[in-house]
C-alpha cells in the first residue's frame, strides 16, 4: 500500500465512522467538496498537509489521530 491509498482509506473510514457525507465533511472542514472528491478519486494523489489538517478539524480529530493507524505505521519507504 502507498501513502495516497492510506490517506484515501483513512478519509473514507472516518466518514463512515462519523456518518459524514462528503458534503457534510466539506461544510465542517471548509474544504471544497471537489477537493475532497479529487483526493478520494485519485485526481489529487498528493494532498497537502494543510488540507489534511483541515479535514481533521472537520472530523474533530488531531493530525496525530489521523495518522495513528496500522496502515500508516506499516507504510514502506516510497523513495527507491
Amino acid at each position: 500500500m502507498n501513502t495516497y491509498t492510506a490517506v484515501k482509506n483513512r478519509i473514507l473510514h472516518l466518514c463512515g465512522e462519523k456518518k459524514m457525507s462528503i458534503h457534510k465533511l466539506a461544510l465542517e472542514s471548509a474544504v471544497a467538496p471537489f477537493t475532497i472528491k479529487n483526493i478520494l478519486y485519485g485526481k489529487s494523489a498528493n494532498p497537502g498537509i494543510v488540507t489534511i489538517k483541515m479535514l481533521c478539524d472537520g472530523f474533530g480529530i488531531t493530525l496525530a489521530d489521523f495518522f495513528d493507524t496500522p496502515e500508516f505505521h506499516n507504510l514502506k519507504q516510497e523513495i527507491v
